[in-house]
């Protein structure tokens, strides 16, 4: 096929929709996980010491402007999230993902899901191997999810039974255990 000057003008408009579409689902992923973290575009400016400028952060996450991958790991650095948590998910896989999670979760008789919310602040503070190895699993979680707002999680009935099958409990042992540990939220 032959390239001529209105192919390539077609190409290059064609390119520029999907640049423009990406910058502004990658906008939007970045200021997700800014609001999931509670910081305003203010606060990102004083916590990166001013090296990202509120006007030019807002300018990303209105897809307005490109961000740099050093730029993009430094942002993520600030919001304490995997770089690829930043990134806009693919469709296909975000469907097939979500299906997936809506199936797992488990119901009890009477068709309510059995869920329990832990305090991530307390397991902070929890010693020994089960503050480790909850974190891991937790944090797990946290990445499957996309959740990073850092201060509470739900385990679902699947997550608290695979808790306490490493912990070499029931899952009604390891509700109680977490329970003794303070880290259920009521």
């Amino acid at each position: 096929m032959t390239i001529n000057k209105s192919n390539k003008k077609f190409l290059n408009n064609d390119e520029s929709v999907t640049t423009r579409q990406y910058a502004n689902s990658l906008g939007s992923r970045l200021r997700a996980v800014r609001k999931q973290k509670h910081l305003s575009l203010q606060a990102v400016e004083a916590i990166s010491d001013q090296e990202f400028k509120a006007s030019v952060l807002g300018a990303y996450e209105r897809g307005e402007r490109a961000i740099s991958v050093p730029r993009l790991q430094r942002l993520a650095i600030i919001y304490s999230v995997p770089v690829d948590q930043l990134l806009p998910k693919d469709e296909n896989v975000s469907t097939y993902a979500r299906n997936r999670n809506i199936n797992s979760e488990s119901s009890d008789q009477s068709g309510e899901l059995n869920k329990i919310t832990i305090d991530l602040v307390k397991l902070n503070s929890v010693s020994g191997p089960e503050r480790d190895l909850l974190r891991h699993y937790l944090g797990m979680i946290q990445l499957q999810r996309q959740d990073f707002n850092g201060k509470v999680i739900t385990m679902r009935t699947d997550d608290l039974k695979i808790i306490a099958s490493l912990f070499g409990m029931t899952a009604q042992s390891m509700t109680k255990r977490l329970d003794e540990l303070q880290l259920i939220i009521r």
